[in-house]
């Protein structure tokens, strides 16, 4: 038997939206980057983008748990010496950049590389419930029927 590998011109993607509202964010990041690398199909090949378009709404209300609010230390990187600079959720999320931390969330969890690049830009993520991809019809996935623990209560 030979082994199936999907080609550029047969790879079908889906929309998919999912509603971050009391959403563990670990575990929304683990759903959104299996969706986006493809992996919650059947003819998931690693090194094509076959993964869905992905559309993340009410980001400004995900969860963390703990206390990871305030422990949890977000740092970057000016480019100048003694540049580095760092940032918790809770500023993150009073400076509107609560997209921000789902993404990074995602991003750590893609492989690096000009793959990883295009499969994370296939991933959309707005503050509030409108979003502009009403047209693609998206399909809600509910994370509560996933697992118990993905939301919190």
């Amino acid at each position: 038997m030979k082994t199936f590998s999907l080609k550029k011109e047969e790879i079908k993607k889906n929309w998919i939206i999912i509603d971050a509202t009391d959403a563990v964010l670990g575990r929304l990041a683990v759903i959104s980057a299996n969706i986006l690398r493809g992996k919650n199909k059947v003819d998931y090949t690693p090194n094509q983008d076959c993964g869905d378009n992905l559309i993340i709404i009410n980001s400004d209300k995900v969860a963390l748990t703990g206390k990871k609010d305030s422990n949890k230390i977000y740092y970057k990187h000016t480019g100048y010496p003694g540049g580095i600079k760092e940032t918790n959720s809770i500023k993150m999320k009073s400076k509107n950049k609560s997209q921000d931390i789902i993404k990074l969330a995602i991003k750590r969890m893609i492989p690096s590389g000009p793959l990883g690049k295009k499969q994370l830009s296939n991933c959309k993520i707005y503050r509030g419930s409108e979003h502009k991809h009403t047209a693609q019809n998206p399909k809600m996935l509910d994370l509560l029927k996933l697992n118990n623990k993905n939301m919190i209560k």
